[in-house]
């Protein structure tokens, strides 16, 4: 009986599987955007403004997940195949992008308790660490997985910085609401911490280059 190949059906639908989550979860997150008016009451400019909390979740979290999925299609680019692990990553990946509309929700309602942005917060400190989970298994665990032609080592170290700086800005984040929730949510909305690192980490580089010259 001739052998089945099964390799290059899976991959391709988990990934089509996962554009469909991800862009399922990125439409959820207008179901929140709601503006409550009594019967009878005319609509005007103050009520409009009203839920500005609800608009700035909403837009954090727009950004948010469709800077996930713009990563998640640039790792599927390098990663050409798939074996259980990678897909169980993949698939607690999603689980959490889809968490992230129900902590949105929290969040626009009580944007400046301790309890709600640590819940955001630690949604996206959790997809930050899948999507670090899905690049390291795929570059440092695996033989196979990318091919060295199209992606050099000095990329790969790249990405992982990347993806460890967006960890470091869930973490700060979460350790941060709980003496400035507000504070916090500016962190993670901006990525301070990860533009600072970033930036040291960009500086720290062109000072090796000039010293090679």
């Amino acid at each position: 009986m001739k052998k089945i190949e099964k390799k290059e059906l899976p991959y391709e639908r988990v990934l089509f599987f996962s554009d469909a989550v991800v862009a399922i979860a990125i439409t959820l997150l207008a179901l929140d955007l709601k503006i409550d008016i009594p019967a009878g009451q005319p609509f005007n400019f103050t009520d409009l403004i009203r839920p500005w909390h609800k608009y700035l979740a909403f837009v954090l979290s727009f950004i948010n997940i469709l800077g996930f999925w713009n990563t998640h299609h640039q790792l599927f680019t390098y990663i050409k195949k798939m074996d259980g692990r990678l897909i169980w990553y993949n698939h607690a990946w999603l689980f959490f992008i889809v968490v992230l509309p129900f902590s949105t929700s929290i969040l626009s309602d009580h944007i400046t308790d301790t309890a709600a942005v640590f819940c955001y917060s630690l949604n996206i400190f959790l997809i930050s660490i899948l999507q670090n989970f899905l690049w390291d298994y795929s570059v440092l665990d695996r033989k196979g997985f990318i091919d060295p032609e199209d992606i050099d080592e000095e990329h790969q170290k790249r990405y992982q910085v990347m993806f460890n700086l967006d960890m470091l800005n869930g973490l700060v984040s979460v350790i941060v609401c709980f003496f400035a929730p507000l504070t916090a949510f500016i962190l993670l909305f901006f990525k301070i911490p990860l533009l600072i690192f970033a930036s040291f980490y960009i500086a720290s580089k062109r000072r090796k280059e000039k010293k090679k010259r």
